[in-house]
């Protein structure tokens, strides 16, 4: 028997918070406790079933909120001091992630366009994730460090790309024919897409920058809490939805491009404190709802593709990020920082392989795969975090960012 929407977020939000604490003390992150919650409440474990569609309509306002704050953490200056170093570091490796992704899929029989998105959500690694291990060894500001973080900014923003074009590459399985006609209408559509973003970026830069400051500034002047909470809300979900409609792209683009805008406005900050409960919350419901969907009989049925998937998500991308950073000129420590920390994948992943999964790109098991392959690298990452930066860095100086 599926339950109505309240003892699903009631049970859900209990067994999440319960396991969280309790892997806590286990120094695992709290977003595998989130995950296993919603298993608890799924329909893949005995007793209480929760509503698993009302649960995915909430985790909707979830992604919104979390693609929010990805936008509204997003430093272009904390990028363009290590741009050197993230940029070619993390295209290559997302490069190698895709592809050995790509190749597996491939060796189990999968269309190619299903085997790239697959590869590319192995790509992603987890923002929560990193940005806990660098506290934890208090690496935070450390430009090792900030390296990690330029690193997976610019994940983030392969992934935003992506986003973009799920439609079109979904449009481009679809394409049947041959000779000339087809690849015209692949190139059509790649066109069509890069016109989107163009368009939609000189909307945002020019239009909308200028329209959400102005909208803030006649909030401000009210000096009302719950006007500000309400502007908040309405920018990151208003802006979501209309972003969607009007050019056929997901509501966590909307939403990261939302967060981007705010992003550098004067009340950022203040901005930043309001929504964070909000997004605390709604991640949460997120993670639960994902959780809710994960069937563990994958590992049974299938556990050498598990075995795979993690190979590629643990040893593949950590390796080509160690021997990148090396090859960089960097030292040890830093090839050490940068690889274990993105040794995990995470929310990007989730919204990339739903996404993927609604549009017709990626089969149920390719989902489960990722769900797995998460919930056991996030489990694994602190221990290799901590392995890993176990030798005391040396402290800010002139030779760290260089690695001599």
């Amino acid at each position: 028997m599926t339950h109505s929407i309240l003892p699903t977020i009631a049970l859900g939000l209990l067994a999440a918070f319960v396991l969280a604490l309790v892997l806590a003390r286990l120094r695992i992150p709290a977003i595998v406790g989130y995950l296993l919650g919603g298993l608890l409440v799924g329909p893949h474990t005995p007793g209480f079933v929760g509503n698993s569609a009302a649960a995915g309509e909430l985790a909707e306002v979830g992604v919104i909120l979390l693609m929010f704050g990805v936008g509204l953490h997003f430093s272009l200056q904390d990028l363009r001091k290590v741009w050197k170093i993230a940029v070619p570091g993390a295209v290559i490796q997302i490069i190698v992630a895709s592809l050995l992704g790509t190749w597996l899929a491939r060796s189990w029989g999968w269309p190619l366009l299903s085997g790239l998105v697959f590869g590319l959500s192995l790509s992603c690694a987890s923002t929560v994730v990193l940005l806990k291990a660098l506290e934890s060894r208090a690496l935070g500001k450390h430009p090792h460090g900030h390296i990690a973080i330029g690193w997976l900014l610019v994940e983030d923003i392969v992934c935003v790309v992506v986003l973009l074009l799920l439609p079109t590459l979904a449009a481009m399985q679809g394409v049947q024919g041959g000779g000339g006609s087809t690849l015209l209408t692949v190139l059509k559509l790649v066109f069509l897409a890069l016109l989107k973003i163009g368009v939609l970026a000189a909307l945002m830069l020019f239009a909308g920058t200028r329209g959400v400051r102005w909208l803030l500034h006649e909030v401000l002047r009210h000096n009302s809490s719950e006007l500000f909470t309400l502007a908040i809300l309405g920018i990151s979900v208003g802006l979501a939805y209309l972003v969607a409609i009007l050019f056929n792209v997901s509501f966590a683009l909307g939403a990261f491009l939302a967060g981007a805008l705010v992003n550098g406005q004067p009340s950022s900050h203040r901005i930043l404190n309001k929504i964070e409960p909000l997004q605390d919350t709604f991640s949460v419901l997120f993670f639960v709802s994902v959780g809710m969907l994960f069937d563990p009989r994958i590992l049974v049925q299938h556990p050498v593709k598990v075995l795979w998937v993690l190979a590629i998500v643990l040893g593949g991308k950590t390796a080509a990020a160690f021997l990148l950073m090396r090859l960089m000129r960097f030292g040890n420590d830093a090839a050490r920082v940068v690889s274990a920390g993105l040794a995990q994948i995470g929310e990007f992943s989730f919204i990339l392989a739903s996404l993927s999964m609604a549009v017709g790109l990626l089969t149920p098991e390719g989902y489960q795969l990722i769900i797995a392959g998460s919930i056991i690298s996030i489990a694994l990452n602190p221990t290799l975090f901590a392995g890993a930066t176990r030798k005391r860095l040396p402290a800010e100086g002139a030779g760290v960012l260089t690695g001599r």
